[in-house]
């Protein structure tokens, strides 16, 4: 699971997330459900409300690796937010999951329109992206390297 540094409530000052939170739309999916698939067009993106989503990563010749395990309060997808935005990773539920759901191009509007609220989201965004690499490198590496991570 992320760190919680990066989990909305503790990662974006509360007057972003309440400004954020206003553009919510309540969204659920069945377990088994695919939220994105990597390489599809990101026009949007979520904050998990409960349940659980795995990241993974496509390897060819086999199944998709997980690299990753989000719960409640996690941000699902950063692509949305830096062109060509662009899905690097695959979501799916493992549970059934509840959601908030933000379109993507909206926030980046607000974004452009108010520096600070922008700056916070960036932050936070850049948070969690940073985490989700580090995460998928180790991961790799536990796969792939001939003595794992190490870790």
């Amino acid at each position: 699971m992320t760190a919680p540094a990066t989990r909305i409530n503790t990662a974006l000052p509360v007057r972003y997330r309440n400004r954020l939170m206003e553009r919510a739309q309540e969204v659920n999916f069945p377990e088994g459900s695919r939220l994105f698939q990597e390489g599809d067009h990101a026009d949007r993106f979520w904050i998990l409300r409960s349940g659980t989503i795995t990241l993974d990563i496509r390897v060819p010749g086999s199944f998709p690796a997980v690299i990753d395990r989000l719960g409640p309060g996690e941000l699902v997808g950063w692509a949305w937010l830096f062109e060509p935005y662009v899905w690097h990773l695959g979501a799916e539920a493992m549970t059934p999951v509840r959601t908030h759901e933000f379109d993507a191009a909206t926030v980046r509007i607000m974004m452009d329109a108010d520096p600070a609220f922008g700056s916070a989201v960036g932050h936070w965004v850049g948070q969690v992206l940073a985490h989700r690499l580090q995460a998928t490198r180790i991961r790799l590496l536990d796969l792939y390297a001939p003595h794992g991570s190490g870790s």
